[in-house]
């Protein structure tokens, strides 16, 4: 260990790091490929779910629209993992490229799908490429830059998820919405517009990523990876369609067995591979790696339970168009940035990252609760946008801190694999949350409907807009005039659920019940997501702050072969 710790001047996670032939100007060069990279993935996932109701309707299956979102997350999910062991073993470039390479190509085929089906395919081919576009662009930042450092540039890639998160509903709403661009049908160039940026992405990187790799020969655990997808398939499939299975149906029983004897042969395979494991087991004996896969695990789910929530509220009870939700958006976004870039120079500064996961988690659970108890139907809008910047701050905080925190606290050689983790372990979270509280919000919602219906059937203006004259000619009213003169025939029924649009056309008087009942069902989902912050904030305090190293990836791994 002496020579290895004075060939790098000290002690590798104090000593600041000998020059590695990087400057500043050198790693944002890198940067840049790397954040088109991460661009490409992230727009992916929110351009397609503004145009996918579009997209279904042309290509004659509204009815299978949910499987192109399925494949995607599958493959993706699946992907993550292997490209972090394999590029362990072999590299980063070459498999970013092949990452970058494959998503183009799933884009392209994507464009020219001529049914459902045939997107499902090719958005499966897109996941296996997007699977390795966040976690080795971490990885690879991890290689170049020290820990201490790394948080800083790590801000600017967090700033580009948020970026797309805005430009991702805005751009797939204008797209979808056209009928022909260039003569090709307008919501195909949802998918043509990443063939460009691929391509731009594929030369940058290809020509200044030059990162020094000792290749290391060792068994690729092809069994761990089939054990592993054994497990996770039928667990992604249950999170993504058992609301329309049903959660206690035949096949949704059957996920679950079979996703639980998965998970239980990963974990066998694992143990007796060894180093060599897709996601080697000795790495839960890290107190911090295992504290922070499940805190990764928990802001995934709480994150993805706040983003949704919020446009349903701005869509469903505001009335704004996807586009228009996502420009409302903004806000929570630059909170997004603010949080992740500020945290990161101060980490910079400072070398101590712990109390941003602390602030972060806190500061969401303040900021659901306060969309769960002041933020009502009616409530202005501007109210609703002060709470999404705070909740973007709290955001911002956490999610570079995880991955910093996780990569921080494994060796050197395995950083691929804990990148790659914090992906993965975040994806299952943010699946798992969004089928919990998308349930939870349409299981609710019927009750909460006919609550405010109830009470707004004995108001003043309520009974006056039943005998208008002209609501009584408008075909959009009719459904709740009929609701009101019979009860029993159920209100939240199936047109409440599968299209809430409709409450766009009632008369204002009509449709603030509707208005009221979700806003109120949203009220429990953001109490929940709160509370799952909290357990978040607890596994924080509980977990220890490892001292950030100061030399970078590469350099602390030729530290650990010359040891060897």
């Amino acid at each position: 260990m002496s020579e290895a710790v004075a060939a790098l001047g000290g002690d590798p996670r104090t000593t600041a790091p000998k020059s590695a032939g990087l400057g500043h100007r050198k790693i944002l060069t890198i940067l840049s490929g790397l954040m088109l990279g991460m661009f490409l993935a992230a727009l992916d996932q929110t351009i397609v779910s503004t145009s996918i109701r579009t997209i279904a309707d042309d290509l004659h299956g509204l009815s299978r629209q949910a499987w192109a979102t399925t494949a995607y997350l599958i493959t993706a999910t699946i992907a993550t993992p292997l490209y972090g062991k394999l590029s362990d073993l072999h590299g980063r470039k070459p498999y970013f490229l092949t990452a970058i390479t494959v998503f183009v190509v799933g884009s392209a085929l994507c464009a020219f799908s001529t049914s459902m089906t045939e997107l499902a395919v090719f958005r499966a081919v897109q996941g296996v490429g997007a699977g390795g576009l966040m976690s080795l662009a971490l990885a690879i930042i991890g290689d170049l830059v020290p820990p201490r450092e790394r948080a800083r540039y790590q801000g600017y890639m967090l700033a580009t998820f948020a970026m797309s998160s805005v430009a991702g509903p805005l751009t797939g709403g204008f797209l979808a919405g056209q009928e022909r661009i260039l003569g090709v049908t307008g919501w195909r160039w949802v998918f043509l517009v990443n063939v460009p940026i691929g391509i731009v992405a594929l030369f940058v990187v290809a020509k200044v990523l030059d990162i020094p790799h000792t290749r290391r020969d060792r068994r690729i655990d092809w069994w761990g990876a089939l054990a592993l997808t054994a497990g996770v398939v039928p667990l992604l499939l249950v999170a993504e369609q058992g609301r329309a299975w049903g959660w206690s149906s035949a096949r949704s029983l059957v996920c679950y067995s079979v996703g639980a004897a998965g998970v239980a042969a990963w974990i066998v395979v694992e143990r007796k591979a060894g180093d060599d494991a897709l996601l080697p087991m000795r790495l839960f004996r890290n107190g911090t790696f295992s504290k922070t896969s499940l805190l990764s695990v928990l802001i995934g789910a709480g994150m993805f339970g706040g983003m949704l929530m919020i446009p349903q509220y701005l869509q469903i009870v505001k009335g704004a168009s996807p586009t228009r939700s996502g420009l409302q958006m903004l806000p929570l976004m630059l909170g997004v940035i603010i949080g992740s870039v500020v945290s990161g120079r101060i980490t910079a500064k400072t070398g101590r990252y712990k109390i941003f996961p602390t602030i972060g988690t806190a500061v969401m659970v303040v900021a659901l609760l306060l969309f769960a108890y002041r933020v009502q139907w009616d409530t202005p809008l501007r109210q609703a946008m002060a709470f999404m910047v705070l909740f973007g701050l709290g955001l911002g905080c956490c999610m570079q801190t995880l991955v910093l925190a996780v990569q921080n606290a494994v060796p050197p050689r395995d950083m691929g694999v804990a990148s790659a983790s914090a992906t993965f372990f975040r994806q299952m979270g943010g699946t798992t949350g969004t089928a919990v509280f998308l349930s939870v919000l349409f299981s609710d919602v019927g009750d909460k409907i006919a609550s405010a219906l109830g009470s707004a059937a004995r108001t003043p203006s309520f009974q006056a807009a039943l005998h208008d004259p002209a609501v009584l000619r408008n075909p959009s009213d009719k459904p709740v005039l009929d609701m009101v003169q019979n009860p029993g025939s159920g209100v939240g029924g199936p047109n409440v659920l599968s299209d809430s649009s409709f409450i766009q056309r009632l008369d204002p008087r009509l449709a603030e019940p509707f208005q009221q009942g979700f806003a109120d069902s949203m009220h429990v989902v953001f109490l929940i997501t709160a509370g799952v912050f909290a357990v978040a904030f607890l596994l924080v305090l509980w977990t220890r702050e490892v001292p950030l190293r100061k030399v970078s990836g590469i350099e602390a791994r030729a530290a650990e072969e010359g040891q060897g």
